[in-house]
């Protein structure tokens, strides 16, 4: 199985046909995808004037989208690498249990509720704003684009919210994104149950 660099270098390789390009731009996603798989590609799509279905799109155009998501990749690792750390230093002080931790993984940091509907700005941008909310207090607002409007999705079901992952929460009425109840204060976080 290719890894994500494996995958960037066959993007970027002039000998390979533009279907294997593409190809390849979309394997990337299976490693990184931080809106989700559709959402994230719908967005390099939007970006750099990629058609969604185009097997032969313009390998200028794929390489502008690989480096876009380059860049938001390198922005997580580094995150994730400082995080590691910081939790390292705090278990060998005896704090066992982070205040809180973001829910996101690789193949969705920030989940798209709709993947028409996404953050503005690139993908990069994104994850530094996000990055810096991860790093202070949780608040009442998106930590992306810091509308206040957040809507809680509707309880199909008693106890629906039982084994909810940390990361379920209200979609952001500005930019889309599922926020993570972990990012909101206590006071946001009333209206779910």
């Amino acid at each position: 199985m290719a890894g994500f660099r494996s995958l960037a270098h066959q993007v970027r390789d002039a000998r390979n046909d533009r279907a294997l390009r593409r190809h390849s731009l979309r394997r990337c996603l299976e490693r990184f995808a931080p809106y989700g798989h559709r959402a994230t590609w719908w967005h390099l799509c939007d970006r750099h004037g990629i058609a969604p279905e185009d097997r032969g799109a313009d390998p200028l155009r794929l390489v502008a989208a690989l480096e876009e998501l380059e860049d938001a990749r390198a922005v997580w690792l580094e995150y994730e690498r400082q995080f590691a750390e910081r939790r390292r230093r705090e278990k060998h002080h005896g704090l066992r249990r982070p205040e809180w931790a973001w829910g996101g993984s690789g193949d969705a940091v920030v989940r798209c509720a709709d993947p028409g509907v996404r953050p503005e700005g690139a993908l990069g941008e994104v994850l530094r704003r996000l990055v810096r909310a991860l790093e202070s207090e949780p608040g009442r607002a998106c930590p992306v684009c810091g509308e206040e409007e957040l809507r809680w999705p509707a309880v199909p079901a008693v106890g629906a919210w039982e084994g909810a992952w940390a990361w379920d929460g209200p979609v952001c009425a500005g930019c889309g994104i599922v926020v993570p109840r972990p990012a909101l204060a206590d006071t946001s976080t009333a209206g779910a149950a």
